[in-house]
């Protein structure tokens, strides 16, 4: 059997607004993010490394910022279209494990819907998706409270047949 792993990095800098998109859910906060979709970095991570799995490159070249199709998308699409072109490629989800960085806001309260949403888009079980948060002590970036990170990694196998 074959397998395959792939590592997923985004990053987005907080700006004007009064809430995140996290995993495909809206979670209220005192800030927004500049982004060219809806700035989903858990979904974005997680299209990467699903793309980097699978061979297929990474978010920017199949939803470049340029397009125009992709202002304010909601990034479950792009969950949902990278999915179907791995598993068209022949490949299934194994797990997939998502690490936030972020002092705030906090996640455990929004993890449920989370995974549902993520689960949901990957036709994935409960037990195949991971999602947790950290701090970073007030370092960097993110502890100084200017943005949000999310790094992912996937395993994919290659479906009999």
């Amino acid at each position: 059997m074959s397998f395959r792993i792939g590592n997923g990095y985004d990053v987005h800098r907080f700006g004007p607004g009064d809430h995140l998109m996290l995993g495909g859910v809206r979670i209220p906060f005192t800030q927004g993010v500049i982004a060219h979709s809806d700035g989903d970095v858990v979904i974005h991570a997680l299209c990467d490394a699903l793309f980097g799995a699978a061979a297929l490159g990474d978010i920017g070249r199949h939803f470049p910022d340029s397009n125009p199709e992709y202002r304010n998308a909601d990034s479950r699409i792009f969950l949902r279209r990278a999915m179907a072109q791995v598993t068209a490629q022949g490949w299934a989800l194994v797990n997939a494990d998502i690490t936030l960085v972020a002092q705030a806001p906090r996640i455990a309260p929004h993890l449920r819907a989370m995974l549902a949403a993520l689960g949901e888009d990957l036709h994935a079980a409960p037990d195949q998706i991971n999602v947790k948060a950290t701090t970073t002590e007030g370092l960097g970036f993110e502890g100084r409270g200017e943005g949000i990170a999310c790094h992912a990694v996937v395993l994919l196998r290659r479906r009999p047949g």
